[in-house]
């Protein structure tokens, strides 16, 4: 029986068709989750993808947090499923209290849209484990929404426990310490801003390097 990753939908949700892409890339089957259904259909991992949920309205990922199936994944997490939060998506897991800090308007308040190299930072978290230490991946980057703050203690708590999984290399969006991606503390949900969706076939991205956090995610589940 393949493992089966959710996918989830919201209003203004842009990266869904090629998050789906990616898991079934990995080798699992990809489950259409809907914003308003309170129901993950039996899932072992679930992608909230990047876009523009609701609309960015009041800030990016504050109503989608509130959506009747974001009720369904923060329990799900709370007892160990993987989640993986891209972009918007990571702005929803922050907003939902399954992340800490925020995601606010980018250095220079352009939106960015390149190709940028960043750094695993953690390769202990569900969605890192495929990668080496230090490894450097290209992954696309678009957002306007993408500086990642924190207090001073909570960065410390982070870098402390290993819970930065990504950094950029090249700093981008003016995010504390590079900070791209982070992991909740038991390392099983994982939120960052570049697009690993996007970069899972040399042919169609500037890499595959992303398609080792949807693999990563699916070892993680065999071994549960």
């Amino acid at each position: 029986m393949s493992t089966r990753v959710g996918v989830i939908t919201f209003p203004g949700t842009l990266d869904d068709i090629d998050a789906a892409r990616a898991v079934r890339l990995a080798g699992a089957e990809a489950v259409n989750l809907w914003h308003g259904d309170a129901d993950l259909k039996g899932v072992d991992a679930v992608v909230v993808p990047g876009g523009f949920s609701y609309g960015d309205y009041l800030r990016a990922g504050a109503i989608a947090r509130f959506a009747p199936v974001m009720g369904e994944v923060v329990d799900a997490a709370n007892k160990g499923m993987p989640v993986l939060g891209i972009c918007n998506g990571f702005q929803v897991l922050c907003e939902a209290g399954l992340l800490p800090g925020a995601l606010t308007r980018n250095k220079g308040l352009h939106f960015i849209c390149r190709d940028t190299w960043l750094e695993v930072a953690s390769n202990t978290s569900a969605w890192t484990s495929r990668y080496e230490q230090g490894a450097d991946l290209l992954i696309p980057l678009k957002s306007g929404e993408g500086r990642y703050v924190a207090s001073d203690e909570v960065l410390d708590e982070l870098e402390g426990e290993g819970r930065v999984v990504f950094r950029y290399r090249e700093n981008l969006n003016g995010s504390m310490r590079d900070i791209a991606g982070i992991s909740s503390a038991n390392g099983r949900v994982v939120g960052l801003m570049p697009h690993p969706e996007h970069a899972t076939e040399a042919l169609t991205g500037p890499s595959d390097d992303g398609l080792g956090l949807f693999l990563s995610a699916l070892d993680s589940v065999l071994v549960a």
